[in-house]
């Protein structure tokens, strides 16, 4: 039986759920990844700077992964540096309630 048959018997009356066997085509766009600190030229991570680190940080407070903020290994050693050192001074709270 093809998917049009089992369509027309759901429409009827008759069987009312349609199985598909191989796996459905759905097209999602991913954007590609970036870092936006080769891409922009930006050489120092500033831990004065809260408003920008707050990017690289999840509602909860915590340090957004490479694989999410697509930054290289080399920025984000530097990006949880300084997000420690502003949450030293007390800069950046350590704990976010809905910081964003």
């Amino acid at each position: 039986m093809a998917i049009d048959d089992l369509a027309k018997k759901a429409a009827e009356g008759g069987e009312s759920e349609i199985r598909y066997l191989s796996q459905l085509d759905i097209q999602t766009q991913t954007t590609k990844k970036f870092c936006r600190f080769k891409k922009y030229g930006i050489k120092y991570v500033d831990y004065k700077d809260p408003d920008f680190l707050l990017q690289f940080v999840n509602e909860q407070g915590k340090i957004l992964p490479r694989r999410y903020t697509g930054t290289s290994l080399k920025y984000q050693r530097k990006v949880s540096t300084a997000i420690k050192r502003a949450r030293h001074l007390a800069l950046m709270p350590f704990i976010g309630d809905q910081l964003k």
